[in-house]
């Protein structure tokens, strides 16, 4: 059996809970139990921040499991945690193969010292905070969840579970990650699988209009894409188009194209095999070296630094 224990601190969010369904479904997959799933708390009561009161073991310095998993709270990053907590924290992991810190959960392990030295991750609006904080680990705001050695982080709530998915897999194999994924009806690994942001999300156009545009170009990258097809997209002239969708996205079109052509293209660096060549085609660059260029601009790396930082993710 291999011991998976939650801590919860006052306050925790209620979505670390859900990661339990992960271990759960592993189980039956399984058709006999590997994971023994455990919650503690300080007192062995926890409160959670919408009010819900849960009875869990309580937490003392001989607690033992193999991995520990600790939850955030919404305001983790305001409020200083529990000494006698954060002690108790640093014994119980001494002896674990695994600790992970889901959301901001990752605040207690670096109050713990258990980020020193690692790479680690939280959710995006945190990790600022997070680095200053702890100026010994290396903060990476854009990952959906990273391993460093046996500390493991995630980013904002559903990245949690991508995180325990990865545990499973990590534990049993892609085959039986893959059953649990789609059980949860979800994808074993997110397209791409790393980044927490979305080109989409970030431009939130107000109108239908520009949105459609906006759609339109995300499902015909490799179409020149101009600002008059775009327009017709919208049904709106160019020289009204370009007004409006600057004013509702904050850029050109030229530049929101460039930014899903990015996305698009690191998404396939990242998540399959194709030649540097053929992924530019697909997403509308006019070569590899257009893309290059444009990748440069935009993330600060080359493509192939991109591939070989998502195939050392685990």
């Amino acid at each position: 059996m291999h011991r998976i224990a939650y801590l919860l601190p006052e306050g925790f969010q209620v979505m670390a809970l859900a990661t339990q369904a992960v271990f759960e479904l592993a189980n039956l997959m399984l058709e006999q139990p590997f994971y023994a799933v455990e919650t503690y708390a300080m007192g062995g009561v926890a409160h959670a921040s919408t009010g819900l009161v849960l009875q869990a073991k309580p937490l003392s310095a001989h607690c033992r499991a193999d991995t520990w998993l600790v939850a955030g709270k919404l305001a983790q990053q305001d409020v200083a945690a529990d000494p006698e907590l954060i002690r108790l924290l640093s014994k119980v992991t001494a002896s674990a193969r695994r600790v992970a810190g889901l959301c901001t959960g990752a605040f207690l392990l670096a109050e713990a010292g258990l980020l020193d030295g690692r790479r680690a991750t939280t959710h995006w609006y945190w990790a600022e905070v997070l680095q200053q904080r702890c100026s010994r680990a290396q903060i990476e705001a854009d990952r959906i969840y990273i391993a460093d050695g046996p500390i493991w982080t995630s980013a904002g709530m559903t990245a949690e579970i991508d995180l325990a998915l990865a545990l499973v897999e990590q534990d049993l194999g892609a085959k039986v990650a893959r059953s649990v994924a789609h059980r949860l009806v979800m994808h074993q690994r997110r397209s791409g699988g790393q980044s927490q942001h979305s080109e989409m999300l970030r431009l939130t156009p107000r109108s239908d209009r520009i949105q459609q545009a906006l759609e339109h170009a995300r499902r015909n990258l490799s179409q020149s894409l101009s600002v008059e097809a775009l327009a017709e997209a919208a049904n709106l002239s160019p020289r009204q188009f370009s007004r409006v969708f600057t004013a509702e996205t904050g850029q050109s079109p030229a530049k929101a194209v460039e930014g899903l052509r990015l996305e698009a293209a690191r998404l396939m660096l990242e998540g399959s095999r194709h030649p540097l060549e053929v992924v530019a085609q697909e997403t509308g660059f006019r070569d590899r070296r257009h893309m290059r260029e444009a990748f440069l601009r935009g993330f600060g790396m080359p493509p192939q630094a991109i591939r070989r930082g998502a195939r050392a993710q685990p």
